[in-house]
């Protein structure tokens, strides 16, 4: 089993006297319902689970009153057995399905804070659902992503997994040890982070039984292209979607509107683009033109690239071969880069980086990433072999002088000169090195 690190958070909501009903939103088919389960099973004496996509009659209990003391009783027959107060975990799944069971969480709030609530959804079904009626302010939100690396390597191999963890200065690991980091990191770039996905391989150790999950989450994001895309947007969902992986292949990734339709401008295509956003499936960051505090004051929101929430999906919608990252020592040359990157902000984001930028100078320098640690605006470089001369990463430092940098790549960890080389295989835990915010 993936142990998520989200469960640590769930728990602190569990234990805090002023918890409010729990909203965990996330992509679809990225674990929400297996890690409620499991988190009910661990911390409750009960769980009463309720799917309103499956149990067509469930939504009828929301539509009679708000009252959650009657709902609570119906939920009890339905469930057939007690629903009581701090021992009961009540899982509301599927909740976009029900706008008056999403807005009944307000009612929990006031009337019945002593039951333990947690509702969850698609990012974009909750969206949808806000539209109608959204209880805001009475409820706390967690957000849940596709599996990160050092959560699969904990599953895969839990000593290699607690080794990365001890490492407490950014000193270089017994070369011994690195051929079976980067194993793991080329078997994460193939899978992606879906926990199916990593389930499947983990159980049977085929890619090609993996490669057939991630082909099926696809095809069921696809699906919901047309279920619930307003029709106008559909064909040009399908259009942004397939374009995207062309977009990153090209040696500037900037996001061009022609790429997609010959023609197209921003306004022909800008309903689509929030709509993949909004369902959490891409990632979106906007170029900025001086690195300071706040960062969204200084974006130039015409100048984009877009990567996929995870970075397994984009490698197979590319059309990149898994023997290619699996076998090739130049891991990343197929494909420019550009799924190291994806990793790169699939991993920051996963651990809890948000408003992350990129930065040009002209055409003269680039730095993949930029993002605020405390009170400093750090740039983040992000090489995919051994060959990290940076120079567009040594322009920024000279023009504006951060406290350190970081660089991701397959290099040995090592600080040098306030830049921090970190394997990319050790990301989810560069924390551990640099200082603090």
């Amino acid at each position: 089993m993936i142990e998520r690190n989200l469960m640590t958070q769930l728990l602190a909501w569990k234990n805090d006297s002023r918890r409010k009903p729990l909203i965990l939103r996330g992509v679809r088919q990225c674990g929400k319902t297996c890690l409620l389960r499991e988190f009910g099973k661990r911390y409750f004496s009960n769980v009463a689970y309720f799917n309103f996509e499956r149990n067509e009659q469930l939504p009828l209990v929301f539509d009679k009153d708000m009252n959650p003391a009657r709902i609570l009783m119906e939920l009890s027959l339905l469930n057939r057995s007690k629903i009581e107060p701090q021992t009961t975990l009540i899982i509301f799944d599927e909740i976009q399905a029900s706008p008056k069971a999403l807005n009944s969480l307000k009612y929990f709030c006031e009337e019945k804070p002593e039951y333990a609530l947690v509702a969850a959804g698609s990012l974009l079904g909750i969206t949808l659902s806000a539209q109608v009626g959204f209880p805001v302010g009475k409820v706390n939100f967690l957000e849940l992503y596709p599996c990160s690396f050092d959560e699969y390597l904990g599953a895969a191999d839990p000593q290699l997994a607690d080794y990365a963890k001890s490492l407490n200065e950014a000193a270089p690991l017994p070369e011994a040890v690195i051929p079976e980091y980067e194993t793991h990191l080329r078997r994460y770039l193939v899978m992606g982070g879906m926990p199916e996905v990593l389930s499947t391989f983990l159980e049977t150790q085929n890619i090609l039984s993996a490669e057939k999950v991630q082909d099926e989450i696809i095809h069921s994001y696809e699906l919901d292209f047309s279920k619930h895309a307003p029709t106008p947007d559909i064909a040009k969902l399908f259009l942004l979607w397939k374009s995207i992986p062309l977009q990153l292949a090209r040696e500037n990734a900037k996001f061009l509107y022609g790429e997609v339709k010959p023609g197209a401008r921003a306004k022909d295509l800008e309903d689509a683009l929030r709509w993949l956003q909004e369902a959490g499936l891409i990632n979106k960051i906007n170029r900025i033109e001086k690195p300071d505090i706040p960062l969204a004051a200084y974006e130039d929101r015409k100048s984009f690239k877009l990567y996929f929430s995870d970075t397994g999906l984009l490698r197979r919608l590319a059309g990149v071969e898994a023997q290619t990252i699996l076998l090739n020592h130049d891991i990343f040359n197929e494909f420019r880069g550009r799924i190291a990157e994806n990793f790169v902000l699939q991993e920051l984001t996963a651990h809890g980086k948000r408003n992350i930028h990129y930065w040009t100078s002209g055409n003269t320098a680039e730095v993949d990433f930029i993002m605020q640690h405390g009170s400093s605006v750090i740039p983040v470089e992000v090489k995919s072999g051994t060959n990290v001369r940076a120079r567009s990463l040594k322009i920024y430092r000279e023009k504006y002088a951060p406290p350190f940098a970081l660089r991701f790549s397959m290099q040995n960890l090592k600080l040098d000169d306030g830049l921090y080389n970190i394997p990319l295989y050790l990301l989810p835990y560069y924390e551990n090195w640099i200082p603090k915010g």
